[in-house]
Order: C-alpha cells, then sequence, then structure tokens
C-alpha cells in the first residue's frame, strides 16, 4: 500500500507511514462522528417540538375549567396583589434558571421559556414530564451543553430530597397541634407518610454516590437553591392571601402557608384539600372566606398556567423553526 511522506519530520506527533487508507477511514470516521450528533440533535429538537405542542394543547385544554364569573367577583383590584402573584407564579422558573445558568450557561430569554415549559408540563399535564421535555430541549443545544441527564435528574432529586427535609422539619415543629386531633390529620396517615418520607431520604442518601452526577459544590449549591424556593413560596403564598383578606394577621397566613406545604407533602394523607380547608378553618374561623380565598388562588393559578403554557410553548416553536 503507497504511504505518504511525512511532510514535516521535524514536527513530533506526526505519524511515520500514515497510509492513505487510514486516512480516509480517519476522514469518514470523523464525517459519521459529525452526522450522528446532527441526527442526535435533529431528534432531540423534534423531542421539543412535540412537547411544545403538547403543552399548548394541554393549556388550551385547562381553559375550559376556568370560572372568569367567579374570578372577577373575588379577585383584588389592587396592583400589589398581581406584582405579588408574578413573583410568586416565576419564582420556581427564575430559581431553576439561576441553577442551570451555573451549570451550562444557558441564555435568560430562551432558558427561562424551556423552564417555563417544564413547569406547566408538570402541573397541566403529568408529573416530571417537564423533566423531560427540559431534557430534549437541553440535548436539541448540544453545542451548549455536553451531557444534560445528569444534571436533569440530579436536580430532581434534590428537589425531592428537600423537600422531604422541609417536610420532617414542619412535622416535628408542627407535631404538637397534629397530635392533638384538632387539625383533622388522622395520626396513622401521618405516621405512614412519615415512613415513606424517611424511607425514600433514606434510599436516596445510601445510593448518592451511584445516584448523582454532580460534584459536591453544585450538588451544595443546587440544595441551598431549592431551600430558597421552599422558603419563598411560603412567605409570598402568606403575602398573596393577607392581600385578600387583610382582616388576618400575616403572622398567621405564614402559620398556614406552612401547614398547608406540609399537607402537600404528606404523600398519603387522603383528601388533602378537605384537610387543609378544616386547618384554616381551625386557625381562621373565616370558613366562608377561606373557601372563597381557595377558589380564587386555584382559579388564578390555572390562568397563569394557561398563559405561561400558550406563551411559552409558542416561544419553542419559533425558536426550533429558527434554528432549524
Amino acid at each position: 500500500m503507497q504511504t505518504i511522506e511525512p511532510l514535516y519530520p521535524d514536527r513530533p506527533g506526526y505519524p511515520e507511514g500514515f497510509s492513505a487508507g487510514d486516512l480516509a477511514a480517519s476522514a469518514a470516521a470523523a464525517v459519521e462522528d459529525v452526522q450522528s450528533v446532527s441526527a442526535a440533535k435533529g431528534l432531540f429538537g423534534l423531542a421539543g417540538v412535540v412537547l411544545s405542542v403538547v403543552v399548548v394543547l394541554a393549556a388550551a385544554f385547562a381553559y375550559r375549567d376556568l370560572r372568569f364569573d367567579i374570578v372577577a367577583e373575588l379577585v383584588p383590584r389592587t396592583p400589589l396583589f398581581w406584582m405579588v402573584f408574578v413573583a410568586f407564579f416565576m419564582t420556581g422558573s427564575l430559581l431553576d434558571w439561576v441553577i442551570f445558568h451555573r451549570l451550562w450557561k444557558i441564555p435568560f430569554w430562551s432558558g427561562l421559556a424551556a423552564l417555563m415549559r417544564k413547569q406547566v408540563s408538570n402541573e397541566l399535564v403529568l408529573g416530571y414530564l417537564g423533566e423531560a421535555q427540559f431534557y430534549a430541549w437541553a440535548r436539541s443545544r448540544g453545542n451548549m451543553i455536553a451531557a444534560p441527564f445528569g444534571a436533569v435528574k440530579d436536580v430532581a432529586i434534590l428537589s425531592a430530597l428537600t423537600g422531604n427535609g422541609v417536610t420532617l422539619i414542619m412535622l416535628v415543629l408542627a407535631w404538637p397541634l397534629i397530635s392533638s386531633g384538632q387539625l383533622g390529620m388522622p395520626t396513622r396517615d401521618v405516621f405512614l407518610s412519615l415512613g415513606v418520607v424517611l424511607l425514600t431520604s433514606c434510599a436516596i442518601l445510601v445510593f448518592r454516590k451511584k445516584l448523582f452526577s454532580l460534584d459536591g459544590r453544585e450538588l451544595w449549591f443546587i440544595t441551598g437553591v431549592h431551600l430558597v424556593r421552599t422558603v419563598v413560596f411560603i412567605v409570598v403564598s402568606a403575602l398573596l392571601w393577607h392581600l385578600v383578606l387583610n382582616q388576618v394577621s400575616l403572622g398567621l397566613w405564614l402559620v398556614l402557608a406552612t401547614l398547608r406545604m406540609l399537607v402537600s407533602r404528606l404523600p398519603l394523607l387522603p383528601n388533602k384539600d378537605i384537610v387543609f380547608a378544616g386547618i384554616a378553618v381551625f386557625l381562621l374561623g373565616h370558613d366562608m372566606e377561606i373557601a372563597a380565598l381557595m377558589t380564587l388562588m386555584a382559579a388564578i393559578g390555572l390562568a397563569g398556567n394557561v398563559i405561561a403554557g400558550v406563551i411559552s410553548g409558542l416561544a419553542g416553536l419559533v425558536e426550533t423553526r429558527r434554528s432549524a
């Protein structure tokens, strides 16, 4: 076989006797690698388009449940309420952007839109479908993110682990009220839920070396952001409720918001809405006002998800079309 003589024999690292066949094979392999990467990016881009369409359709489907007549009667007219609501609604996606910007340096607007689609998918379609959608978005941008699965997985696991830790702390603090039976929370169901929380948390900690892909510094940073998210949700929820029913003190609303998060995090507690309504009436005594308030928050929360789903879904479709 004919060989190619080295053009620069004095330069180290140049393979002597490198054959034309080897060169052709290397070139073909490089072309094949580029084609496979392009195909993978195209596949994940298509998955992102499909999931963006799902978000838009889910938002449109959820639109049928909106009761504008009820919302119009209850909704506050003060701009402060809506400013706080926007802050409440955007907190999750903004803090997710802080995490993934640190990990991947994602851009603000397109990254925030992708994270909003993740949030809406989890709320309106199916839990953790949003993580799959965000993973597809990240993989379709292979030039920016090399291996996103590990980071997406770690963030989701740490979110669950942090939530479990906060639940245990809140359960300890609220135990005198819970054990008294005055809150209407069955002790047996609370203990079973506590067992599930402890079991899953211990399993994550035992197998942490196999579960987590990121280094310890990044894991602690993500955990800190999740803790901030929890505190912000409690405080802003209490502030929203106080703006609607300002005859109840903000401090009492903070207690109720904390108990609501506790109820929502207990996995085996049945009829969570009924349990929370009983807690609210026990603490505040405004049964009709509390029912109206919860109706209002559910309606505007659904409306927020519908609007965010349509806007972020359409933004994802436009972004994919431009990058095609």
